[in-house]
């Protein structure tokens, strides 16, 4: 029989500690800590994101029937309460957070880098776009307001090798999405795929000085002249390929270059797109292509809203959703580098599935995801390296 450690804890070992600790000590999230630290709040977060608890009071019921299994969980606040856990919420700094999410994202993108992309294409591709999380005005009341509604927005980088997120940043709900780009470091090269609402002239420039790619949607009462126009293959879907400059004059001032046309005809919906690239070396409907992909964004979205905890949260205040939500995305690229790391056989549902049911449980790790029988995983080694050593 499998003695060793508990699901749970087998899956923290993932969780880079000494990334975290810098991150509660350059925040001071220990100071003038009561009973609670940090690294109990990320324990609680983390299993809540993981079983799917629907409240503070779900969380702290839950472990209180395993209570004798919270010191091997890594827990040393002995019992957990609802108040103190929604106390350390609202109080312990997001940004501790979001610095572990974010070093979760880098190791997640270099384990994920050789993923191959559904189109030919060598090079590094984003999808960038951003989801509203309703939230309840009259509870929220630190929301700034539009149309008697409150909200937070998730603006996501998507880097498409893997579908790793490469920069994240969390607003209220007023932020315009082409705002966002002001805080993006280009890389070169790599090609920024977007919808119409992040057409803004003067930004798109500065990505193109930048040596990188944009694919994007024309706006309808975009002016500008055709200086040539490509053959294309009608049958294809393609109904025009034209290189056009800008003739408005706000608009030519602030992109005074080039630009690229391409109008397509969707086979599948007989929809008619219109695409902006300042890419010229491509095939056309390459480009068409690599706007497919700006999908895998909204999948992603559509997943963590479905099986991680960002439409309930834990608590009423900025620094409670701000933290609510970084976990969530911690536990995602969580989620993808165990996937990785040992080649697991299911996709990411399917892991959190299992580990829903299965936190309490001693066995090795990545027995609880394979297909094969149990005789034949306990013949081989599973042993782990620990990374966040409890």
């Amino acid at each position: 029989m499998y003695e060793g450690q508990l699901i749970f804890t087998q899956v923290m070992t993932f969780m880079p500690r000494n990334v975290f600790d810098a991150a509660v000590e350059r925040h001071r999230g220990n100071y003038n800590s009561k009973g609670i630290t940090c690294r109990d709040q990320l324990l609680a977060m983390v299993y809540a994101q993981l079983t799917c608890m629907d409240g503070l009071t779900g969380i702290v019921e839950s472990l209180d029937v395993n209570r004798h299994c919270l010191y091997h969980m890594g827990f040393r606040c002995g019992v957990l309460s609802k108040s103190t856990l929604a106390h350390v919420n609202k109080t312990k700094p997001w940004p501790i957070y979001a610095d572990l999410a974010v070093a979760l994202m880098k190791i997640a993108r270099e384990l994920y880098a050789g993923e191959p992309l559904s189109i030919d294409l060598d090079a590094t591709v984003f999808a960038l776009d951003s989801t509203t999380i309703d939230l309840c005005l009259s509870q929220f009341l630190w929301t700034p307001s539009q149309q008697s509604k409150a909200a937070a927005k998730m603006h996501v980088l998507l880097e498409l090798h893997g579908d790793i997120p490469d920069f994240i940043v969390i607003s209220n709900g007023k932020t315009h999405d082409v705002n966002i780009l002001d805080q993006v470091v280009y890389v070169v090269g790599a090609y920024y795929i977007m919808d119409r609402g992040y057409v803004d002239f003067d930004r798109l420039y500065r990505l193109h000085q930048s040596l990188a790619f944009f694919v994007t949607r024309a706006k309808k009462n975009m002016k500008f002249e055709a200086v040539k126009s490509h053959d294309v293959d009608k049958s294809t879907g393609l109904i025009c390929d034209q290189t056009i400059r800008l003739t408005s004059r706000k608009s030519r001032k602030n992109y005074p270059e080039y630009l690229r046309r391409v109008k397509y005809r969707d086979p599948e919906t007989g929809k008619v797109l219109v695409f902006l690239t300042n890419n010229f070396s491509l095939p056309a409907l390459t480009i068409a292509a690599l706007y497919k992909q700006r999908w895998q964004v909204e999948l992603f979205f559509k997943w963590i809203k479905q099986h991680l905890r960002i439409k309930k949260f834990y608590g009423y205040s900025e620094n409670a959703v701000r933290t609510q939500l970084w976990i969530a995305v911690a536990t995602y690229c969580l989620l993808a580098i165990i996937k990785k790391k040992l080649n697991a056989d299911r996709d990411l549902h399917e892991i959190q599935e299992i580990l829903r049911v299965s936190l309490f449980q001693k066995m090795p790790l990545l027995q609880a995801f394979s297909k094969e029988s149990p005789k034949s995983i306990e013949d081989g080694n599973h042993n782990l390296m620990p990374l966040f050593e409890l």
